[in-house]
């Protein structure tokens, strides 16, 4: 029999080391750094500070951009340390830009958790033009990043129906000839490296197009809406990283509907769970209390 002085010392003594770890690890800033192209700027650099800030989570993400840069192009920087990029950092929710950054000096600027990789989305479900820079990327990353550090590929979008993109004629300007493509090559990127997670941007974009929203997540036929488009890809990526669901966030960006908000945020976490098929949300609706008075 444990006698109670003996107890309750531990019990004080145990909430005292649970308390300091629950302080620790409510202080620790997650780091994460994109290296990506316009696509990774729809996606990040805007709403997902403020979605992890709703959720508790204190984050630096950093986005290495350079206008349509394909793999072989990150390659060849990579090899060249070439200062090919304007470097977005967001910080306390201010972005703060520098250009003339190579991808060395990017990896070094903070000590990151997560890093991430994508294909220029003309090239998105071609595999054969992956290789071999996925390979030398990949590799180049974790071995200029800590041990613990995870390594992510983001699966971009297909184009909208009426995309007058040059790169659309690859899919035979066929918005699902174009999803199956990504959905394709990311599966085997996935295989041949040990990335550790799937962002898959791509299926929660195809998802909201299911709903009431339809083929309207796009600006210009490849980029992204300002509004619900983007906050999509941000939900997608809140989630594919914390691993705790988006559905229910507080945070919404100024001017978006409720119905949109609630579409992203299941078009995001429906993503999640099946990163390579896609989910008809055509089902979801406002909850009853939203619903306006008749």
């Amino acid at each position: 029999m444990i006698r109670k002085p003996f107890y309750l010392l531990f019990s004080l003594f145990l909430l005292l080391a649970l308390g300091s770890f629950s302080v620790e690890a409510a202080d620790k800033v997650v780091k994460i750094l994109a290296i990506g192209n316009s696509f990774s700027e729809d996606a990040i650099e805007q709403n997902f500070y403020e979605l992890a800030e709703a959720d508790g989570i204190q984050v630096i993400v950093a986005n290495l951009y350079h206008p349509g840069c394909s793999l072989e192009r990150h390659a060849n920087n990579m090899h060249n340390d070439i200062k090919d990029y304007n470097y977005r950092k967001v910080m306390n929710g201010v972005m703060v830009k520098t250009p003339d950054m190579t991808i060395d000096k990017a990896l070094a600027d903070e000590d990151w958790d997560y890093v991430s990789l994508q294909q220029a989305s003309h090239f998105s479900g071609q595999f054969q033009t992956y290789n071999p820079y996925v390979s030398e990327l990949f590799e180049y990353v974790k071995a200029h990043v800590k041990p613990s550090a995870k390594i992510m590929f983001h699966m971009t979008w297909a184009y909208a129906k009426d995309s007058n993109h040059d790169g659309f004629k690859n899919y035979d300007r066929s918005q699902s000839v174009m999803y199956k493509a990504i959905t394709d090559a990311a599966g085997k990127v996935m295989k041949q490296l040990p990335f550790d997670i799937l962002i898959p941007s791509g299926t929660a974009i195809q998802n909201a197009r299911t709903s009431k929203l339809g083929d309207t997540l796009n600006r210009d036929g490849y980029h992204l809406n300002l509004l619900y488009g983007r906050y999509t890809a941000a939900c997608t990526w809140f989630e594919a990283i914390f691993g705790r669901s988006v559905v229910g966030n507080a945070y919404a960006p100024v001017g978006i509907s409720e119905y949109q908000r609630l579409i992203a945020q299941h078009a995001a976490h429906e993503a999640v769970k099946k990163p390579l098929a896609v989910t008809d949300l055509q089902k979801v609706a406002l909850p009853a209390t939203l619903l306006p008075v008749r």
